[in-house]
């Protein structure tokens, strides 16, 4: 599940990013080549916006850009960009383009970078890219002179790799209510998905909720909600990141699993204060929540009948049983 960062309103983006295009100088240097996968759907990105952007990365870059036109058209683009040899991919839209990007180049040589154009951008802000599209460009522009690629950690639920994380249960109960209602997502931002929650939480959790088992490194727990971390933070309220793994980073070569057990109106207040506070130590030691970290694989099976599943903030489905694995250095990426 994500929440929305509070951007610079889209005329005020533009208008910069328009400064920025007119400012840069021609250089007649040899370019990377750098292929732009653009969602024109994605919350802040427009026709303008993208002309621009493109037209300033033209400035260190040779730079093809590329619409996508259905869900899944991103992973296609990047199968065929790192056999074409790409210097680099950069997915301009949000944690979505971004998760179907790295489904296309995982265990290839050609790196992945984003541009921030959705509600979030959870993965981009993690990578060190700033949020704003045209703070992000600046940083893009610069990073020619220092193109260091590194290799990191993704995650996998059975056929379907993420970048950030993964989740079961409620967590994916909430994606899927938000994701039903794209409008709703994208003028609502956090607090759309904090209503969501709570709606969520009270028709479905509420009374006798579906459950779902977690086993890993030979323990077994069963909970209401699995939410699976490749990296820290868990997502963004605002600018403020969402901190609950003790033990997760991109290059730790493992995931980290956190079963929330049991949920009650009494004690739900409780938790989400120690959510907010930034500590995931303190967040770990509320009663009924139970960490797996650091494993390399866990098996998530129900209970009862299924359960849903999100990655990266989108909703994938029901399973009656998923299997987690992670893959050390599975994607190259730079920032």
């Amino acid at each position: 599940m994500g929440f929305s960062l509070a951007m610079a309103t889209p005329d005020t983006t533009v208008d910069r990013a328009e400064a920025l295009a007119e400012s840069i100088l021609p250089d007649r240097t040899q370019k990377l080549r750098m292929l732009v996968i653009v969602n024109p759907y994605a919350t802040t990105v427009s026709a303008r916006l993208k002309n621009l952007v493109v037209y300033a990365l033209q400035g260190r870059y040779e730079v093809e850009a590329i619409d996508t036109e259905a869900q899944g058209h991103a992973t296609e683009i990047c199968r065929e960009a790192a056999h074409e040899g790409y210097d680099v991919v950069v997915a301009f839209g949000g944690d979505g383009t971004v998760n179907e990007a790295a489904n296309g180049l995982v265990g290839s040589q050609t790196p992945l970078s984003c541009l921030p154009g959705g509600a979030t951008n959870v993965y981009a802000r993690t990578l060190g890219i700033p949020g704003d599209v045209v703070d992000a460009t600046e940083h893009m522009l610069r990073m020619a002179d220092t193109f260091e690629p590194r290799h990191v950690d993704l995650g996998r639920v059975d056929d379907r790799w993420f970048t950030f994380s993964a989740g079961a249960g409620l967590d994916a109960s909430v994606v899927e209510r938000v994701d039903s209602r794209p409008t709703l997502k994208s003028r609502g931002g956090e607090w759309y998905y904090t209503w969501s929650a709570i709606s969520t939480f009270n028709r479905r959790y509420l009374v006798n909720p579906p459950q779902v088992r977690v086993e890993a490194g030979g323990r077994v727990a069963e909970g209401v909600t699995v939410i699976v971390q490749n990296s820290d933070p868990y997502t963004y309220f605002g600018r403020r990141p969402i901190r609950i793994a003790t033990d997760a980073g991109l290059e730790s070569g493992a995931l980290d699993l956190t079963v929330l057990t049991r949920a009650t109106p009494l004690e739900v207040p409780t938790m989400m204060a120690r959510v907010f506070s930034g500590d995931p130590a303190r967040v770990q030691r509320h009663r009924n929540l139970e960490e797996f970290p650091a494993v390399p694989r866990a098996t998530l099976s129900a209970v009862e009948g299924t359960f849903p599943v999100q990655v990266d903030g989108d909703y994938i489905g029901r399973y009656e049983r998923a299997e987690l694995t992670v893959k050390p250095r599975g994607l190259k990426v730079v920032s």
